[in-house]
């Protein structure tokens, strides 16, 4: 016990300090003096969705299947933490033969990843921390004390149990040597009922400021808090004619719509903006701030009163306009497709030429659909892409695309049906720079993608890797991740050389295929020469998830929904290209280190026969020998050119189609 309490102190110095000098944002403080109030769980546990400490999502109602669910409030730095360590690791060992699920939950705002992990090391835990950093979920379960902990059924959704995890943990003297917890959890297990479903808990109160402050919430101004917070965030979209299935134009339809709004939020489907908050910054981020969640919420909790003064969003109301960035320089139109109302449609690959007889520099570009319903998404090569919240593509000023004169402007169309027959018409509207001003970077274009991937049936969480190898000095602009329905998180890091561990740039917790688009960094990323480019999906292809098409089969790489992808696009420039300057050469090197990439499982270098899977695995073993030029046992970059010539012809040429001009 003492060790452990020294290595405890030693990994959370920075955070115990916070707590002493009592300076943790919005009020999360522990200790003698804080102001708090011990408030009852309640009777039913609401669906939500979080992050962990690893970037990882969970929603609550994704769990039903368990035979019970145990959060315990946890805080950095806490003795009663230290002393429930031995207690919730003997409890997650027995909750692996029963299926019950275990989380710890975090409601100090402003808390980093990075002092989670630091902790629970420290503890000898290895379970998650649900990042609760707008408190909304500590408020809504009841949450007082530190180590309290919620026993939930998931049949029922009821709260059956709140309070120490045993008698020993209690925080109170005295002989009692009940364990609360594992009792609850084995009656769930066994179809019983839990006896005790209160227990007294003396350990130090955890403040929760706006919950105390609940009378004060029917005074959130809806003209001065509110629609501000909705105009600013939401009526892009949720406008007449817009992508949001209700238009935010009066107080009226918010009010309709609140309980929708507010489920939306609390499980994180709305805004649409999928990047971990807590890794990276991005343009064009949609995510709430945790005040204006707080606020939107709290709001909505109070009856979304209407209060005095007049209506912005109905004022300020406009349909939204058929192009967003104004009237194109150049209009595209895709040929007219005729999708059923039911069945599976191929791919289409329409080429429509460009009628231009001068060549010009492309700024952005906004695909159009005529029926968003049907259009699932649409890839070009280089000319724009389209997925459902991702219209637009805005290159980072000085930056272009060359659009040739009588190019062929391929693109892919995913169309998808419906129910109703329709007759889809997209068009592609493009945005040149001027003549005399054209850009004096030349924007290029590459794909990280793995098409050996195997996901093996019933399997919850299977990871893929796969990357690239920068040759030489870049920038890095954007990432756009694609896969399918079974496709349930992103992470995208750079190994840089002579680095000991990978540096993670974009994390997406929970990937949403209805969902898709690019994600461009507030300020570029730069990269030496030598530094991998790691793409890792995590897919879940078990009965679980309620999107997947079949969870009894192996899936490998296709292009069809119930088929998988890994393709992650990327933007980006050479810092020694202009555009009187290219550098082809850098391009092919580039791509070339993608076929070592979607084979080398641990990121070695190298790749050994029991990394070959998926479709290169015959051909590449049965050729072995006459690859593996040096006899080592291993191919490494230097032995991949057979391999390269004729994996990257095949590329070169799917990628014509899939290239979403990043």
């Amino acid at each position: 016990m003492k060790t452990r309490t020294v290595g405890l102190a030693l990994a959370s110095a920075a955070a115990l300090a916070m707590i002493a000098a009592g300076v943790v944002a919005n009020g999360q403080i522990v200790g003698a003096n804080v102001v708090a109030t011990q408030v009852k769980a309640p009777d039913r546990a609401e669906n939500f969705r979080l992050v962990d400490q690893n970037s990882r999502a969970h929603l609550l109602a994704y769990y039903k299947y368990a035979p019970a669910i145990v959060i315990v409030s946890h805080t950095v730095g806490s003795a009663q933490m230290n002393d429930a360590a031995l207690t919730l690791r003997d409890l997650q060992a027995s909750f692996k033969e029963s299926g019950a699920q275990l989380f710890l939950l975090n409601s100090t705002p402003g808390l980093t990843r990075e002092a989670l992990i630091a902790d629970t090391k420290a503890l000898g835990l290895d379970v998650p921390v649900l990042m609760d950093d707008t408190q909304l979920v500590g408020e809504g379960l009841g949450i007082s004390r530190v180590a309290q902990a919620l026993v939930i059924d998931p049949k029922t959704w009821r709260v059956v149990y709140s309070g120490p995890i045993s008698g020993a943990l209690s925080g109170k003297t005295g002989g009692d040597k009940a364990n609360y917890v594992a009792d609850a959890v084995s009656a769930l297990a066994k179809g019983q009922a839990v006896k005790v479903s209160t227990a007294d808990l003396a350990t130090p109160l955890l403040s929760f400021p706006l919950r105390d402050a609940r009378a004060n919430h029917t005074n959130i101004s809806y003209e001065k808090e509110i629609s501000p917070i909705l105009a600013k965030n939401c009526v892009a979209c949720h406008s007449e004619g817009g992508i949001g299935p209700f238009a935010m134009d009066s107080y009226e339809k918010v009010k309709q719509w609140s309980g929708m709004i507010r489920e939306s939020i609390r499980t994180d489907r709305m805004p649409p903006f999928h990047a971990d908050p807590h890794v990276g910054s991005f343009t064009g981020d949609m995510n709430l701030t945790v005040k204006d969640t707080q606020t939107l919420i709290h709001w909505i909790e109070a009856g979304a009163p209407r209060g005095t003064g007049t209506d912005p969003l109905k004022i300020n109301a406009k349909p939204a306009p058929e192009w967003e960035l104004g009237q194109p320089d150049l209009i595209i139109d895709l040929p007219a497709y005729a999708v059923p109302a039911s069945g599976v449609v191929d791919y289409q690959n329409p080429i429509v030429m460009n009628p231009l007889t001068d060549g010009r520099w492309l700024r952005a570009a906004t695909v159009k659909p005529s029926d968003r319903q049907a259009v699932h998404h649409l890839l070009s090569n280089g000319v724009g892409g389209y997925a459902v919240g991702a219209e637009t593509s805005k290159y980072p000023a000085g930056t272009g695309t060359w659009v040739a004169p009588g190019q062929k402007f391929q693109f892919q169309m995913h169309y998808t049906p419906y129910g109703k027959e329709t007759v889809e018409k997209t068009r592609v509207g493009l945005y040149f720079y001027p003549d005399n001003a054209p850009p004096e970077i030349m924007r290029r274009s590459a794909v990280v993608l793995n098409a050996g991937i195997e996901i093996p049936p019933n399997t919850p969480r299977h990871e893929e890797v796969a990357y690239i190898t920068f040759p030489e000095t870049a920038t890095l602009f954007s990432v756009f991740p694609h896969a399918h329905y079974r496709g349930e998180s992103m992470a995208v890091s750079l190994l840089r050389p002579g680095a000991a561990s990978e540096e993670l740039i974009l994390s997406i917790p929970k990937y949403d295929f209805n969902w898709q688009r690019g994600y461009d960094f507030k300020e570029p990323i730069s990269i030496a020469p030598g530094t991998k480019l790691i793409t890792r999906y995590v897919y879940d292809n078990s009965a679980n998830n309620p999107a997947n098409p079949d969870a009894n089969i192996t899936v490998k790489w296709g292009e069809q929904s119930w088929q998988e992808m890994q393709y992650t696009a990327l933007g980006f420039r050479w810092n020694d290209e202009t555009v009187a300057n290219r550098k082809d050469d850098f391009q092919r090197r580039l791509e070339d280190s993608r076929t070592i990439g979607m084979m080398d499982v641990n990121v070695d270098g190298k790749v050994v026969k029991s990394e070959v899977r998926g479709r290169m695995k015959d051909i590449l073993l049965a050729n072995w020998d006459k690859v593996d030029l040096n006899g080592d046992g291993a191919i490494d970059p230097s032995e991949m050119g057979p391999i390269n010539q004729q994996m990257n012809g095949r590329i070169r040429a799917a990628q014509e189609q899939q290239s979403v001009g990043q």
